[in-house]
């Protein structure tokens, strides 16, 4: 009688419970994801996740450890704002993988040892570039929650009068009452073209996104060139 071979199954540990719980969130969103889904996904019961995690919360911050090593380390031999410029893009590129990503990240309470190592080398790469440590300070308040690859857009996509609805009539009447109404509003939104808008519901397209992230690196350049401290700004204010 010919022997059946059954094939062993994979030990379930840590990593594969995080990293399969990251690949269900990119297929299914954050909403859906629960511990008895992530369960039937890795064909285990429930009750096998929590010798892994002991609760969602404890999850979530395993799924940020799990995408944000993602982000690639700072550039070797290159000045602080090459090295910074291309790690905060390389989150952004993070973040368009994984589109839930930025609601985690916002809600999450407590910092994980990779977000502190991650924001531990970008304070260094300031540091190494000639920056004071007060300065770099008042440098990572500007660039907040774009080190991450996102920022609060001013305007929202479905109020955005440069995405008008697919009714014609419905369309002109919408569009005359903003030009009456918000003519201003309406010249700068529709002024540019947005096709990127991935990680957020508004205008925070590739363009826009960089735009910004220029002009800040520039003036913190400019800054840090000009020995600029807080207290001085302080006496000058």
């Amino acid at each position: 009688m010919a022997q059946v071979l059954v094939a062993p199954r994979v030990r379930l540990n840590r990593d594969r419970v995080l990293q399969a719980a990251v690949g269900l969130a990119d297929q299914v969103g954050i909403e859906a994801l629960s511990m008895r889904r992530l369960a039937e996904e890795l064909g285990v019961v429930p009750m096998a996740l929590y010798k892994h995690v002991a609760n969602k919360d404890e999850l979530l911050d395993g799924m940020v450890e799990v995408i944000v090593a993602e982000i690639d380390p700072p550039a070797r031999d290159a000045e602080w704002k090459t090295a910074v410029r291309l790690r905060v893009l390389s989150a952004r590129q993070m973040l368009l993988r994984h589109p839930w990503a930025r609601s985690v990240l916002e809600s999450r309470t407590t910092h994980t040892p990779a977000v502190l190592d991650y924001l531990e080398s970008t304070i260094g790469i300031f540091l190494a570039g000639g920056f004071s440590a007060d300065l770099t300070h008042h440098v990572m308040h500007a660039l907040g929650s774009r080190m991450w690859g996102f920022t609060q857009e001013l305007f929202d996509a479905s109020a955005d009068p440069a995405r008008p609805p697919a009714d014609p009539a419905v369309q002109a009447a919408q569009m005359q009452a903003m030009a009456e109404r918000y003519p201003q509003i309406l010249q700068i939104s529709s002024a540019a073209a947005h096709d990127d808008s991935v990680v957020a519901h508004g205008c925070d397209d590739r363009f826009e996104f960089e735009f910004a992230l220029d002009l800040l690196l520039d003036g913190f350049e400019r800054l840090r060139a000009a020995d600029w401290s807080s207290s001085s700004a302080t006496r000058t204010a």
